[in-house]
């Protein structure tokens, strides 16, 4: 999660740690946003050369300057708290709060349409899976019976690999 508020932005993981320094572009670009507060759910990435998210670019150094937050969900803007809002409305609201923003906070685009064959694509490209999220849904915490997470089983961070908590 990516607070901003009067007392400046901290990058917080769903665990609790504050990861703020050791993503200082994330921080930079979330400082820049046109708003007083916001809250924004989504998650760190480093990408290899091909595009795909690649954990171990990140969890083997102390500060990633070229990492990547991908912003999924809008919380909170300005003091106005948008979790009851449908999902859509939040997500209209998130890409047009990010539109001309630097590149280190990036829109993590959706897609509507049959979830068999956005999965069978995600995989083709090596994506970890896909989330599906109900339309109308509101903001939940921690999972959701609003929505469901589908994993590619040749992905490396689902073939045994520990991934280290990043959002």
């Amino acid at each position: 999660m990516s607070y901003r508020d009067a007392s400046g932005v901290r990058l917080i993981t769903r665990n609790g740690r504050d990861f703020s320094d050791r993503f200082p572009t994330i921080r930079l670009a979330a400082a820049a946003l046109p708003v007083q507060s916001c809250i924004i759910d989504g998650e760190v990435i480093a990408c290899d050369d091909d595009g795909v998210a690649v954990f171990e670019l990140i969890r083997n150094y102390r500060t990633v300057a070229w990492a990547v937050h991908c912003a999924f969900d809008l919380l909170e803007i300005n003091g106005e708290d948008l979790r009851k809002l449908p999902i859509e409305v939040r997500k209209q609201t998130l890409a047009t709060l990010l539109h001309g923003s630097c590149r280190n906070i990036v829109f993590n685009q959706h897609f509507d349409g049959d979830g068999a064959i956005i999965y069978k694509h995600a995989c083709a490209l090596g994506c970890e899976g896909i989330v599906s999220k109900q339309l109308g849904s509101p903001y939940q915490a921690g999972r959701s019976a609003h929505w469901l997470k589908i994993k590619n089983p040749a992905a490396p961070a689902v073939k045994g690999e520990t991934e280290e908590d990043w959002s």
